[in-house]
């Protein structure tokens, strides 16, 4: 198994978007990137943080690879607007990668540029891509949130 950590708005949406895909074993939304010890989410809603709202995936490589999980990434969320999806604003919706290890953080960076050049976008890609920090689940109610209410839709 592998691990993959996005950010790409509210965590919910970004949960529901990787979480019933093959080879995705496991999804947990909560927070990383800052240095906050053991946010909750009233401390990360302060944007005095520096944590991001992400979704910590599990996969098996075997199944699915790094890069088709970099491609749902790029799908759900709008890579050109800084600290910001939708109606959600504030740094912990920033637009993140955080890779484990040098082989994630090349293959990710070739996908940023791969979508920069396709032109897909008129504003710049302001997505970071940086190395991963302690991960700190959310809690249980954030959980598979849009699955345990009917489906309920945030920016995606």
């Amino acid at each position: 198994m592998e691990k993959a950590t996005f950010g790409a708005g509210c965590f919910w949406g970004v949960e529901a978007a990787f979480q019933n895909i093959d080879g995705v074993v496991l999804t947990t939304v909560g927070y990383m990137g800052g240095d906050f010890k053991d946010p909750t989410y009233e401390d990360v809603c302060t944007d005095k943080t520096a944590h991001a709202e992400v979704v910590h995936i599990i996969f098996n490589p075997l199944i699915i690879s790094y890069e088709k999980l970099l491609d749902v990434f790029w799908d759900v969320h709008d890579p050109t607007q800084k600290n910001r999806q939708g109606p959600d604003r504030g740094t912990q919706y920033r637009s993140v990668i955080f890779y484990y290890y040098d082989q994630q953080k090349k293959l990710a960076e070739q996908s940023k540029k791969k979508l920069e050049e396709s032109k897909k976008y008129k504003k710049p890609i302001v997505t970071e891509i940086t190395l991963a920090k302690e991960f700190y689940p959310a809690e249980e109610y954030h959980q598979k949130y849009i699955e345990k209410h009917g489906g309920v839709s945030c920016h995606i």
